[in-house]
């Protein structure tokens, strides 16, 4: 598509979403809609795309990535009717943004200074990276009032959001050295759970749960792991096997519901043996 086309179809959809909230003729649903109700289908259009990539269904993801800019573009065109911004002053302070964040590539933060061979390796690129932003913070928020750990979206699902965080206060040192630490802090806190479980304590049985998961992801990234990720992949593979069990049960004329849990481990290790033969 030819840069002509692209803006063409921007400039449609902009103009599409003014339509849908035109006080007289657009849409009554769009024109009941704020911020905070749309808030939700924008992190439902988030998972969907992440669910297309991982399925990697190319048609889909389009279409995803579709729905995912008409949210951007809502936004946009709510913040235009409030005289806050609008589309264009979004897409230029991203732009700023990342002229900014990347002096390896655009040396003086301006597309015209592009051209250059990057200076920095990919390692090199994430420390500066978490550097810039550490300035932006300072700048945003008094210097005795600032913590590293602003900005860390309370929205983010949690275990993306305890990496965050922990990644933070490792850029201050504080962080454990060796993964064989952290298999030390977690055998730690399954004891306390353990004490929590005998003294029957509902609120210190989530709070040292709580803390289990919370060193589970602290050991996923000494172990370069991505803990959302892996999960995903957990739920999937469970999924995956489930589902094949209940087609052996079915096919052998019984019941998943009505079998002993002995009964349905013979079945899963099935499962898990057609997985992986033995050579």
């Amino acid at each position: 598509m030819s840069d002509a086309a692209t803006n063409k179809a921007l400039a449609d959809l902009l103009q599409l979403m003014a339509c849908l909230r035109h006080p007289q003729f657009g849409c009554p649903w769009d024109l009941q809609q704020n911020f905070s109700s749309i808030a939700p289908y924008t992190v439902e259009e988030v998972y969907e795309v992440v669910d297309a990539i991982e399925r990697n269904d190319q048609k889909q993801l389009r279409d995803e990535l579709g729905d995912l800019l008409f949210q951007i573009v809502f936004y946009a065109q709510l913040g235009k009717e409030l005289q806050l911004y609008d589309f264009a002053a979004i897409a230029q302070g991203i732009t700023e943004k990342l002229l900014r964040r990347h002096p390896h590539v655009f040396p003086e933060a301006t597309l015209a200074s592009f051209g250059q061979p990057p200076t920095l390796l990919a390692e090199g690129v994430v420390t500066k990276w978490e550097a810039i932003k550490a300035e932006e913070r300072q700048q945003k928020t008094p210097a005795a009032q600032a913590s590293v750990l602003d900005d860390v979206p309370l929205a983010l699902p949690a275990l993306q959001r305890a990496t965050k965080l922990q990644k933070r206060a490792a850029t201050q040192g504080f962080d454990w050295s060796h993964a064989s630490e952290v298999f030390t802090k977690l055998e730690e806190e399954l004891t306390e759970l353990k004490v929590a479980l005998q003294q029957q304590d509902a609120s210190a049985i989530s709070d040292e749960f709580g803390d289990v998961l919370f060193t589970m992801v602290n050991l996923s990234r000494h172990l370069q792991v991505n803990a959302e990720q892996s999960l995903r992949g957990a739920n999937q593979k469970f999924e995956r096997r489930f589902r094949e069990l209940e087609r052996l049960v079915t096919a052998a004329g019984q019941r998943v519901s009505e079998l002993s849990l002995e009964q349905l481990e013979r079945y899963w290790q099935q499962v898990k043996a057609s997985e992986f033969p033995l050579a």
